[in-house]
């Protein structure tokens, strides 16, 4: 596994240099933003946050007897700082999404990742040991990739395409991919191709199922 920096040189869209013979592009994809907004970054968490605070500034006004002019200086100062920072976040969340790019091959998992430092990471189907699928709204979902313990990738440059929490071994993630199921499915046909002595399921409705370790067969 190797991580590539300045993907503006990349050889293809997604891909720091060009694919070997023998190995093709199985899948491209990006996150949904929406989707990574919400699951990633907490946008309807905080929107609600930023309402109820904005509630109870407008109720504290209120028994203060404040006047009308001064409640509505106030609540409008509120009101404008808490939308800049809901549209700050919101727009990391798009930079982040449009700046990123997974890539399926019959050989390995490619991450293009960074939206200041651009970073490549090859995930040969050899390094990935298990994986996992959360399903989200609107067919999208997080596809988790457990890796070898000699991977070496920190939880802080795999951020935010990292499962939540995973902080001793970081798990490198497809966040908010459209047709999760399916990229799921097409990544479990890829994987068994290139250890076809092993097994493992990876689909919807199937939460942390890991893939089996070369001492074991999982049906």
């Amino acid at each position: 596994m190797s991580p590539q920096h300045e993907h503006e040189f990349e050889a293809a869209p997604g891909l720091p240099e060009k694919l070997p013979a023998g190995e093709h592009i199985l899948w491209q994809g990006a996150p949904a933003w929406r989707s990574l907004g919400v699951s990633a970054f907490g946008l309807r968490t905080v929107a609600v946050y930023l309402l109820v605070m904005w509630l109870l500034q407008f109720a504290h006004l209120w028994d203060q007897g404040s006047s009308a002019l001064d409640m509505a200086k106030y609540l409008g100062i509120s009101a404008t700082c808490a939308a800049l920072a809901w549209a700050m976040l919101a727009g990391f969340t798009y930079l982040v999404s449009s700046t990123t790019l997974y890539t399926l091959t019959n050989r390995r998992v490619v991450m293009r990742i960074g939206v200041v430092l651009g970073l490549t990471l090859n995930l040969p189907y050899r390094k990935i040991t298990g994986a996992s699928l959360k399903p989200l709204a609107r067919g999208t979902g997080d596809l988790a990739l457990q890796i070898t313990a000699d991977s070496h990738i920190a939880y802080l440059h795999l951020w935010p395409h990292a499962r939540p929490w995973q902080f001793k071994a970081p798990q490198p993630t497809l966040r908010s991919i459209a047709q999760a199921e399916a990229v799921s499915a097409l990544l479990l046909q890829a994987w068994r191709l290139e250890n076809p002595t092993e097994r493992m399921q990876v689909g919807a409705a199937i939460a942390d199922t890991h893939m089996p370790d070369s001492h074991g067969l999982m049906a």
